[in-house]
């Protein structure tokens, strides 16, 4: 039987050694990895060419979304699943759009984690129950419905400068505006992105241009 070779990829080491110490017992799956950040889950991807890699979407530098995105394009064999706390319709949607191939909480049974990385690694799609609901209810309405109160994780500053960002303003544009420094919204466009649980400026933007929408139709 040929085993399933799995690289994990969390910055949590308590939950890296849970999962591997369930693998141990699991004869088809052999874990080849582990990484703590994006960057170096990408970098493993390319050295390693697991089968699977099981994602967390918050890690250290880029975050699950990118590194998955990034993943993607040189290694479209390896087939990731999203394997983490958050399942709101952002992130869900953030990472099919990448290319994930399934979406699973953390604090999902050991045999359907099992059964998740089998479907995956096997060329399938799987998602958890809740989720796979919520997309049913998705992708039967004519377009996405806009949150009543639009990025409640954003800082009203970080809103500000995603604001500008779908206005067309470049990073020296909205340093202009707000009489701030480049470098300073930088970072407020990488915090943006990371809650935002999306991979570039352009999906942030588009997720304001629904939220626009969504407010239209309320008036």
């Amino acid at each position: 039987m040929k085993k399933l070779k799995i690289l994990i990829a969390d910055d949590h080491p308590l939950f890296r050694h849970g999962v591997k110490t369930l693998f141990m017992t699991t004869p088809e799956i052999e874990v080849v990895g582990e990484a703590t950040s994006g960057e170096e889950v990408i970098q493993l991807a390319q050295k390693l060419e697991p089968d699977v890699i099981l994602m967390d979407l918050r890690m250290p530098g880029c975050n699950g979304i990118e590194a998955t995105r990034e993943i993607m394009k040189d290694n479209p064999n390896t087939q990731i699943l999203i394997l983490t706390m958050f399942q709101d319709d952002h992130s869900v949607f953030a990472a099919m759009k990448a290319g994930a191939k399934g979406y699973v909480l953390k604090d999902a049974e050991k045999d359907d984690l099992l059964n998740a990385i089998k479907t995956v690694g096997n060329g399938g799609a799987i998602f958890s129950p809740g989720i796979a609901s919520r997309m049913i209810d998705y992708f039967s309405m004519a377009r996405p419905a806009a949150p009543k109160e639009a990025f409640p994780d954003l800082t009203e500053r970080e809103r500000e400068v995603l604001y500008l960002m779908a206005d067309g303003l470049n990073n020296s544009g909205i340093a202009a505006k707000l009489n701030i420094s480049g470098k300073t919204v930088s970072n407020y466009v990488t915090n943006i992105l990371n809650k935002l649980q999306v991979a570039d400026r352009e999906e942030a933007i588009e997720l304001v241009k629904e939220s626009r929408l969504g407010r239209e139709d309320e008036d």
